[in-house]
């Protein structure tokens, strides 16, 4: 009928147990309500930001600038695609400093420093594709001006010229957002080396080739004419000796006729 002393103890352990749990839960919940606000705060805002900044990138035509470009077809070569992929990266952005925010409220550690890491990463990221974006533009607007204003070199061989250039210029800037970002790129340098001195080759005969066909259409268009003076040289030739062969032989005769 009676309890034992293992028994009691162990039914005041259970309680004990039981009210420490109890009390973890209360502590906890205010905690765990400031970590959800916080979270929906931060997709609110992370949509509306988001939303902005799409807005922005839409109204300086960016995405027109970025479409015919390498980048702008791997976006998925849409009329609003660099301007969905900033907005987009706005919104994650938000929503990670949310969830970082959530974490520490919650006193996750080992998560907190992961997201910590994830968003002092983010501009880094956001500034490397800028620079990815805005050098594929100025790469496309050089190319555009080579073909535009090489007068002087065949059609064909300026398109040639113009890709070469453009080619030469999307490497370096992704070479130069890929350092921005944190990634190594010391074999991209090794490759640039030999692709500088491939292109330069290429330029030489390029513009050799163009300077060689250039002089052959000159020698094409101007050899009847030059074969015409030479003939009439030769005539003028012709003439002169024969009149100062008539004068020296006039002379001749006068001498001996006075002797």
């Amino acid at each position: 009928m009676f309890e034992t002393v293992p028994e009691v103890v162990l039914q005041i352990d259970i309680e004990q147990s039981l009210e420490d749990t109890i009390d973890d839960v209360i502590a906890f919940l205010p905690r765990l309500i400031g970590a959800l606000i916080i979270l929906i705060i931060g997709w609110i805002l992370g949509r509306v930001l988001g939303g902005i900044v799409e807005r922005l990138v839409d109204a300086v035509e960016l995405d027109r600038l970025v479409l015919d470009t390498p980048l702008g077809r791997a976006l998925g070569g849409t009329e609003r695609a660099v301007s969905h992929a900033f907005g987009l990266i706005t919104r994650w952005f938000v929503y990670a400093l949310a969830i970082l925010a959530a974490v520490d409220i919650l006193a996750i550690s080992t998560l907190s420093e992961w997201i910590n890491d994830a968003v002092s990463y983010l501009p880094a990221f956001v500034a490397g594709l800028l620079i990815l974006v805005l050098g594929f533009v100025v790469a496309d607007f050089i190319g555009d001006i080579i073909v535009r204003t090489g007068t002087s070199i065949r059609s064909m061989y300026r398109e040639w010229v113009a890709t070469a250039v453009q080619v030469f210029l999307y490497f370096v800037v992704v070479v130069i957002a890929l350092d921005t970002m944190g990634i190594d790129v010391e074999i991209l340098f090794v490759f640039a080396r030999a692709l500088v001195w491939g292109l330069a080759a290429a330029i030489a005969i390029a513009i050799g080739i163009a300077f060689g066909l250039g002089g052959q259409d000159y020698v094409e268009n101007n050899i009847g004419r030059w074969t015409r003076e030479g003939k009439s040289e030769v005539r003028s030739s012709g003439n002169v000796d024969d009149r100062d062969l008539g004068t020296d032989g006039g002379t001749d005769a006068d001498d001996r006729q006075s002797d």
